[in-house]
C-alpha cells in the first residue's frame, strides 16, 4: 500500500489551519494512506531564555493542529507525528531552516514539504521566497499551500492616512535615489520621480504600518537629523575600540550574547534601535522580538555600551523627545542581560 509522507513546518499565521487541511487532503490524493509530519523549528537555541516561551508556543500551536489533521482526515489511513526541530542548534536565515527541514526529510523519509504561505519562523522578515529557493537548492520537494488570504486584502490608496504614508514614502525614496545620483541632472529628477511613486505606491503600506501625525513626523525628521551626527560618533568610537582590540598583542576579545529589553515600542523605533545597534562595530543585532533585543558583542566595551543604553536613550529623543531620553540606564533598570559567551 502507498504511503505519502510529508512534512508541514508550522508557524502561527492566519494560514496555519488551511495549510494543514491542504496538507491533509493533497496527501491522501497522492496515496491510500498518509504520514503527516507537523513541526516547529524553534528559532532559539536552548541557552537563550526566549527558548522557553517559544516551546511552550510550539507545544500549543502542534497540539492545535494535531486536532485539526485528526478533523480533515476522519476516518482515513493518516498517521501524524509532531515534533519541535532545530532546539540544539541556531537557527537564523532561511538556508538554516531548509538544512534543517532536509536533514529531518531524510531521517524520516518524507516525500514533500508543505509550506504555509505566510510561514513566518519568528524572525522580523518573511522568510517564504528566500527558503523556497534554499529548498530548491537543496533538490527538496515542496508545495505551496493554495490559502484564501483575506486578512490582507484592502484598498492600497485610500483616505488621508494613506496618502500621508504614500506622500513620506515617495520623498523618502526620491531623496535616497538623488543622493545616490545627481540632484542637478534633469535626468536622475525625472527617473527619480517615477521610481520613488513605484516604491510609494508598492511598500507604502509596508513601510509605515501605524498612521502618520502630521504634526510629531515632521518633528521627529527634525530630531533624527540631530541624532545622526550623535550616531555616527558612536561608530567612529566603537571603529577605535574594535582597531584597539585587534591590534593589542592579547587580542582582548570577549564575545559574548546580551539581551536587552529596551524602552521603545516595537515597529520603527524598534526597528531604528537594532540597526543603529549593529551599524556599530563590535555589536550585532540577531533577534528584535516586542521590545527585546538579543545582540552579540565582540569586545567588552561593546557590551558596556549596550548596559548603558546611549543609543537607546538615542531613539527615545528621536520617537518620543527630549524628557523621555531622560531614563535610567538599562543595567539599572536591571533590563540587560548576558545570556550567552564566555562570562557565563
Amino acid at each position: 500500500m502507498a504511503v505519502e509522507r510529508l512534512l508541514v513546518p508550522l508557524t502561527d499565521t492566519v494560514t496555519v489551519r488551511q495549510t494543514v487541511g491542504y496538507a491533509v487532503r493533497s496527501g491522501l490524493e497522492a496515496a491510500d494512506s498518509l504520514e503527516c509530519h507537523l513541526v516547529v523549528a524553534l528559532p532559539y537555541d536552548a541557552d537563550v531564555p526566549e527558548s522557553a516561551r517559544y516551546r511552550e508556543d510550539a507545544a500549543e500551536l502542534l497540539s492545535r493542529a494535531r486536532n485539526w489533521a485528526e478533523e480533515d482526515a476522519g476516518d482515513a489511513d493518516v498517521a501524524i507525528e509532531t515534533a519541535t526541530i532545530g532546539a540544539d542548534e541556531y537557527l537564523f536565515g532561511p538556508r538554516d531552516y531548509a538544512e534543517t527541514f532536509d536533514a529531518y526529510a531524510d531521517e524520516h523519509g518524507i516525500d514533500r514539504v508543505i509550506i504555509d504561505p505566510e510561514y513566518q519562523p519568528g524572525v522580523s522578515p518573511q522568510l517564504l521566497q528566500p527558503l523556497e529557493r534554499e529548498l530548491e537548492r537543496i533538490g527538496l520537494a515542496y508545495d505551496e499551500a493554495p490559502v484564501e488570504r483575506s486578512a490582507r486584502r484592502g484598498r492600497i490608496v485610500g483616505g488621508t492616512e494613506d496618502f500621508d504614508r504614500l506622500f513620506a514614502t515617495f520623498w523618502i525614496s526620491y531623496g535616497f535615489y538623488l543622493v545616490l545620483g545627481d540632484p542637478t541632472y534633469w535626468f536622475d529628477l525625472v527617473t527619480g520621480a517615477a521610481v520613488a511613486a513605484i516604491v510609494a505606491v508598492s511598500l507604502a503600506q509596508v513601510t509605515f504600518s501605524a498612521p502618520l501625525d502630521r504634526v510629531q513626523s515632521p518633528i521627529r525628521t527634525v530630531r533624527f537629523a540631530l541624532y545622526i551626527p550623535y550616531l555616527l560618533w558612536e561608530i567612529l568610537k566603537a571603529n577605535i575600540a574594535v582597531s584597539a582590540a585587534v591590534l593589542r598583542p592579547s587580542m582582548p576579545i570577549e564575545p559574548t550574547l546580551t539581551r536587552v529589553n529596551a524602552r521603545v515600542r516595537s515597529g520603527l523605533p524598534l526597528t531604528a534601535l537594532a540597526n543603529s545597534i549593529t551599524l556599530t562595530p563590535g555589536t550585532l543585532t540577531v533577534r528584535a522580538t516586542n521590545q527585546e533585543l538579543l545582540v552579540h558583542t565582540l569586545i567588552p566595551a561593546a557590551q558596556e555600551d549596550l548596559f548603558d543604553g546611549g543609543l537607546e536613550r538615542g531613539i527615545r529623543f528621536v520617537f518620543y523627545g527630549r524628557e523621555s531620553a531622560a531614563i535610567p540606564s538599562p543595567e539599572e533598570r536591571d533590563e540587560a542581560e548576558v545570556v550567552g559567551g564566555d562570562e557565563l
